[in-house]
């Protein structure tokens, strides 16, 4: 056993490295868990009781010795490669080259700010299945049976008795929320849906919603307005008008649609606004008390507000944008614009 270490010592100590194979084959001798000295070490069992005092010494100094050579063989190798000689014809004093990087899409661009606007007030993220049952995305909600939005037209259905489908809003994911919280509640529920419809500049199958509830005691109208008035100015603009137009949805009752003031000072103001100045941006009202108690919510103690808005429809509106197609064909010439927003 002396004999071995010994001769292990002299090679450890005259070994040197040029490159990084000659470093990793020191390791893989002398340091892993394979080496030569764990080979010695699995030798211990062999020695003489009296023997394995002086042995184990031996065989810790030679491994301290390899693990302090390997730190000097890489010292030495990393400052021959820092010394090494610039290569003629490079100028290390040009500029770098600027690094390419890809543009966040306009989509998560505009999910994003909503989403930090209403963080910003008290709610917070809640997510779904994008596959839904007919309870949490319509029957709970207050849909009556014969409701249009049932039909095969709105609605990609999988299967049929029970309703199993393609979620058509995130409001299902509200449902969820109602069902497993106690009020107060203040939840935000961004995310995907689909609609039985034909794609066009305006509408599309696949598309994406952010919806919001409050549910805590006396809560009213009045919070409702001046809500949708904080996140109108901090998303569009201190100026921005808002004004509420009387409207229906199963699950809310008042209803109303949200429209903000945009303008009249050009032709294509006229177009877009139909002449008035409004444009709608979503929909909002007063939670149903059915839809309270259907998530044993009891209606007498709380009261609360919704809403929900169109993503596509709020990035269509703050980058100008024509066409609902653009966002789902990747096409670079459209994408590169939103690289330096």
């Amino acid at each position: 056993m002396k004999q071995k270490v010994e001769a292990l010592k002299k090679e450890i100590v005259a070994y040197i490295a040029s490159s990084e194979q000659e470093l990793e084959d020191f390791r893989m001798k002398f340091i892993s868990r394979k080496s030569v000295i764990g080979d010695l070490f699995l030798e211990m069992k062999n020695i003489p009781a009296e023997e394995k005092k002086e042995a184990g010494k031996l065989l810790n100094e030679l491994k301290n010795l390899a693990q302090d050579k390997f730190k000097e063989l890489i010292d030495g190798f990393n400052s021959q490669q820092g010394d090494s000689k610039i290569p003629e014809g490079l100028d290390l004093t040009l500029p770098a080259v600027k690094d390419t990087i890809g543009a966040e899409h306009p989509l998560n661009r505009v999910k994003a700010r909503i989403i930090e606007i209403f963080e910003r007030i008290g709610f917070n993220l809640s997510e779904g299945p994008e596959i839904e049952d007919d309870w949490h995305n319509f029957s709970a909600l207050n849909f009556p049976e014969n409701h249009p939005a049932r039909e095969m037209q709105d609605t990609f259905f999988i299967e049929k008795n029970p309703d199993i489908a393609l979620r058509t809003h995130t409001s299902s994911v509200q449902v969820r929320v109602m069902e497993n919280q106690k009020p107060p509640i203040r939840t935000l529920s961004p995310g995907r849906v689909y609609r039985n419809e034909a794609i066009s500049a305006r509408a599309h199958c696949v598309f994406h919603q952010v919806e919001g509830l409050y549910i805590d005691k006396n809560v009213s109208f009045a919070d409702l307005k001046q809500t949708m008035l904080h996140f109108a100015q901090e998303f569009f603009g201190k100026g921005t008008k808002i004004r509420l137009r009387p409207s229906y949805f199963p699950f809310t009752e008042p209803s109303a649609e949200l429209d903000i003031y945009w303008g009249l000072k050009n032709e294509t103001d006229y177009r877009i606004t139909k002449g008035t100045g409004w444009l709608e941006i979503g929909g909002c009202g007063m939670v149903d008390p059915n839809v309270l108690q259907s998530s044993g919510i009891d209606p007498e103690e709380y009261t609360g507000f919704a809403f929900g808005m169109g993503i596509e429809r709020m990035a269509m509106l703050k980058y100008q944008i024509n066409d609902l197609r653009l966002f789902t064909e990747n096409d670079i010439r459209f994408l590169k614009q939103f690289v330096s927003l």
